[in-house]
């Protein structure tokens, strides 16, 4: 069996059509459609999931989950279509901060909980590796799909897709039209007028979205926080480049943000530091310079954690002065937690750059002096 690719959605083992719904639910058989019809290849949902309030949920059971031959089973007998996954436990209602379903969205508070539930949902519908998420803007609240299609860029893959799917207005609220049938059949319209359903034209719309979550630190990627926090993560690539070493709190600031880091790679990255604001030019692991690198490392190591029992471990470690294989697992290391704590987009400005071509490729750090501020200022030894 091929691999699926991000750039053929339908060869994902797992398809998942997410949408936001008050009291429209046809927007769900309405974009079912055109995925099945209109696109090529088609890109067909092994489930589908709605995000809605305990009022919108009475609108969705009604159109699609009351009836033995719902709506959306009626879409998939008519154009022989394998029918999704969707029952009761697929309708998400969205909750406040102590788990009560909101009856519907109303104020500044209830649109913070649907922000943060929408963001919880998308993030989780996205961890899983194995599959592809559709995500419909039609249908809710403006405010709804407003945070549902910023969620899908925070969070959103290769693979994800979001689209609105477009019909005249006189069809879009009408309750007795959910997709154009393969056959005439007559819908009436309150004034007692009618229309064929079949000639209904249903458009689906493409909507291109900036992909953000390479930019995201791990913690937010894997955790649970609120849309703001999200928010206020994905900005922070754009803030300016600042670092702050406390030398005796051993404590490591990027970007205003908390950066741990064991002992050593602490030690290793203030080292780094030292000499950038010393202008001391990038380093090689056999770099000839007095004191030695060894002495150097172990120099600011003692600055930070002073002469604990860890010491002496360490510099029995650098006997032999430092090796490559230890200098390339310090940089490793320091740089996947710039990377956890930052987002990879962030923490760039951050990492230990190289210099020159290997075999004597250089390292050290290419910030900005004025971006440096070391606490109490104990750069110069």
């Amino acid at each position: 069996m091929n691999q699926p690719h991000p750039t053929l959605p339908h060869t994902y083992p797992r398809r998942i059509l997410l949408a936001v719904a008050a009291y429209s639910p046809q927007i769900v058989t309405e974009t079912c459609y055109a995925l099945a019809l209109q696109t090529d290849p088609p890109w067909l949902p092994t489930e589908v999931h709605i995000i809605t309030t305990q009022r919108g949920a009475e609108y969705v059971r009604a159109g699609l989950c009351a009836t033995r031959q719902n709506e959306l089973g009626k879409l998939c007998a008519d154009y022989a279509l394998p029918p999704p996954a969707f029952d009761s436990s697929h309708i998400h209602l969205i909750t406040d901060a102590q788990g009560i379903a909101l009856e519907d969205v109303r104020n500044g508070t209830d649109n913070t909980h649907a922000a943060d539930f929408i963001t919880r949902t998308v993030r989780h519908f996205t961890a899983d590796p194995h599959t592809s998420l559709h995500v419909s803007l039609s249908g809710g609240r403006r405010t709804m799909t407003y945070y549902i299609g910023y969620a899908l860029s925070l969070f959103g893959r290769p693979q994800d897709r979001l689209s609105h799917v477009l019909i005249e207005d006189e069809y879009y609220f009408n309750r007795e039209f959910y997709y154009p049938p393969p056959r005439p059949v007559w819908v009436m319209r309150e004034d007692g007028s009618g229309f064929d359903a079949a000639k209904v034209e249903v458009t689906l719309a493409d909507i291109p979205f900036v992909r953000l979550r390479e930019g995201l630190p791990t913690e937010l990627l894997e955790g649970n926080s609120t849309f703001s926090t999200t928010i206020h993560a994905a900005q922070r690539r754009f803030d300016p480049v600042q670092v702050q070493l406390d030398w005796q709190q051993a404590s490591l600031h990027c970007g205003g943000v908390a950066v741990p880091m064991p002992p050593v790679q602490l030690a290793f990255y203030a080292w780094m530091l030292h000499r950038c604001a010393q202008n001391q030019p990038p380093v090689h692991w056999t770099t000839p310079e007095t004191p030695d690198l060894a002495s150097q490392f172990l120099h600011i190591y003692q600055r930070l954690h002073g002469q604990t029992g860890s010491y002496e471990q360490v510099a029995l470690a650098l006997r032999d002065g430092i090796t490559k294989p230890w200098f390339e697992e310090r940089k490793s290391h320091t740089h996947k937690a710039l990377k956890k704590a930052l987002g990879m987009a962030a923490a760039e400005p951050y990492l230990i750059q190289p210099h020159g071509s290997k075999p004597r490729t250089h390292f050290g750090l290419n910030l900005p002096l004025d971006a440096l501020d070391f606490h109490p200022n104990l750069a110069v030894v």
